[in-house]
């Protein structure tokens, strides 16, 4: 695309006003600067086409509206998410709660029609509203009153979960489009079915996984999840059983990839859940609805599929799989895996897997800080039984509780993830994020063509 010079307005030069401590009055203010550096966005064309002063212009207004939301939030946080949650009575899920936001604070966080206007456009063609998403949410999580509260929210069964518990009770099996649940024995088996692209995460992926993990919680028949990938389409790997290849990365590059329903809800919806469980309020003596997880890996987890390992109790991993994080290779951060492969392999070995993008070999010795049981292929079906077996047991849930309290307390987790609502949020739009998915979707990888990552 050639780029023209166009016309429009030059310079930026309203400065941010003083917040003064008053919510009232500085979400005021906040509105009146937010509309006048909207307005003159209006007034410039769309980024691909764009000179390179009026990109510059646009960066300008766009990061000192940036710096006034976060100064806001870091005065107001609680105040704000008080407001939005009647006095922390309701509970809201990510996006109604950023969307509610948008209309009770005006030009605090993008609108739903900002969103949808974005979603249209390629990820190197948006002035990434997502960050100020990931503003908002870095700075509730921060709050020791929003962020706990926030925390708990998430851990609520989805509405669709809930709309098929009855079908699931009846039936035993829902395919829920790119995740499988099925009830076997005392088992419920979650099985990725995204074939065609090695089981790449998207949102819709995201949102059937999250929902099937509900399932597998509130039903009073199953005691133990199994986590393992189906067989494959993919070309390359037909009829073979694949784990999880981490994020879509086609997806990625056409903007596909939402922050907040697929990177921070992965992180605060699913995976959180297969650790805490499921939030049942009228349930006793927890309000948590628990259950231990196995995960059975054939051929690799990579990226977000890795990720799942340390959320479960126990890993069986075929002995011709792998395990990888190429997250910082691809310039994201991959989830809460910093925290949690750390926790359990140590500093180094994590430098080495994150930084570096050592892959991790299934029969490697230090392969067993991620895996438990190293099989033959042939023999993966009975060990995942075994395991199932083993952990069916009632002393099972009460220990994982004190375990899972003591390796990974909530405030520990919400700190982490108040770091990580940003730090991700920035990495999406970077210069260097969006050369990699750009070369990546234009076929330069042929290894991965279909999209895996981290």
């Amino acid at each position: 695309m050639t780029v023209r010079p166009v016309t429009g307005p030059e310079r930026w030069a309203t400065p941010a006003p003083a917040l003064s401590g008053s919510l009232l009055a500085d979400a005021n203010a906040l509105r009146a600067y937010t509309t006048e550096a909207e307005k003159l966005l209006a007034e410039l064309p769309a980024k691909p086409l764009r000179d390179p002063g009026r990109q510059r212009l646009a960066a300008e207004v766009i990061a000192d509206q940036r710096r006034l939301r976060g100064a806001f939030l870091e005065l107001h946080a609680e105040r704000v998410y008080d407001e939005l949650t009647g006095g922390l009575r309701e509970q809201r899920s990510l996006s109604e709660l950023v969307f509610a936001a948008s209309e009770a604070f005006p030009g605090l966080t993008p609108t739903e029609a900002q969103m949808a206007a974005e979603r249209e456009l390629g990820q190197a063609d948006k002035d990434g509203r997502e960050i100020d998403q990931g503003i908002f949410f870095h700075w509730i999580l921060r709050s020791s009153q929003a962020g706990p509260h926030l925390m708990r929210a998430m851990l609520r069964p989805t509405g669709r979960a809930r709309s098929l518990l009855g079908e699931f009770d009846r039936t035993g099996r829902l395919e829920l489009g790119t995740v499988r649940v099925e009830r076997v024995g005392r088992a419920a088996h979650v099985t990725l079915c995204n074939g065609r692209f090695l089981n790449a995460e998207d949102n819709q992926l995201v949102d059937d996984l999250e929902t099937a993990v509900d399932l597998a919680l509130l039903d009073d028949r199953v005691q133990v999840g199994v986590l393992r990938g189906g067989k494959m389409t993919h070309a390359r790997y037909q009829g073979r059983r694949v784990f999880c290849a981490g994020i879509n990365l086609v997806d990625l590059h056409q903007g596909r990839i939402s922050f907040v329903d697929f990177l921070l809800r992965r992180e605060l919806g699913y995976l959180h859940k297969l650790i805490r469980g499921v939030r049942v309020d009228d349930a006793w003596p927890r309000p948590l609805v628990e259950k231990p997880w196995v995960a059975a890996v054939d051929t690799f987890a990579i990226g977000g599929g890795m990720q799942m390992l340390f959320a479960v109790d126990h890993v069986v991993a075929a002995a011709d799989s792998y395990f990888s994080l190429p997250a910082a290779q691809e310039g994201i951060v991959p989830g809460m895996a910093n925290l949690r492969l750390t926790a359990l392999a140590g500093g180094r070995l994590s430098r080495q897997v994150i930084l570096s993008g050592r892959k991790l070999w299934a029969r490697e010795p230090e392969a067993g800080a991620v895996c438990d049981e190293v099989v033959d292929p042939k023999l993966m079906d009975a060990s995942v039984d075994a395991a199932v077996e083993r952990l069916a047991s009632p002393a099972v849930v009460p220990n994982r509780h004190m375990i899972n309290l003591a390796e990974e307390p909530m405030d520990r987790l919400r700190a982490y993830a108040a770091e990580f609502a940003l730090e991700q949020a920035l990495r999406l739009y970077s210069p260097d994020v969006i050369d990699k998915v750009d070369r990546f979707s234009a076929g330069t990888s042929s290894e991965r063509r279909t999209g895996s990552g981290s």
